[in-house]
């Protein structure tokens, strides 16, 4: 096999991996949106909100407190949050709607919505680069194949 061949057929690597991502921000969004829908609303107390502007690192996180109806606490530490949005949860507390248990347990209902809609954007979006990938590696492979019968 030729450097040529198995260049071509490890490039299947990129409409996989653009799958695999299509796949895990689509499930992002679904779960987002079963706890915004299904979950309980609490109030969380910010016990830690960090943003960085640097330059070099952009990032935004918090760490929560909820207090259920139950009389039990949740806590979620470093809970990122989208960049973009995260000016609009620089507060003591916030209203979220929790859902123990749920692969997205806790969603801030101020910012749920955008980023349920940045998951499915991204999910999209990778859905379309797999589709233009996938031509385009079996295109790369058929004709490396039509080279080496040559």
């Amino acid at each position: 096999m030729t450097a040529s061949v198995a260049v071509a057929r490890a490039a299947w690597l990129v409409p996989l991996t653009l799958l695999l991502l299509s796949i895990h921000q689509g499930k992002a969004a679904r779960d987002l949106g079963v706890t915004l829908d299904r979950g309980e609303p609490a109030m969380a107390e910010v016990t830690r909100y960090l943003r960085s502007d640097r330059k070099d690192v952009t990032q935004a996180e918090v760490d929560l407190r909820v207090q259920l109806a139950d009389g039990s606490t949740l806590v979620h530490d470093r809970l990122a949050l989208p960049y973009s949005v995260a000016h609009r949860v620089d507060a003591e507390s916030l209203a979220v709607r929790v859902l123990p248990g749920a692969a997205q347990e806790i969603v801030i209902v101020e910012i749920g919505p955008t980023q349920r809609r940045i998951a499915w954007s991204n999910a999209a979006m990778s859905a379309v680069m797999l589709i233009i990938s996938t031509i385009g590696v079996f295109a790369w492979n058929r004709q490396v194949g039509r080279n080496q019968a040559d």
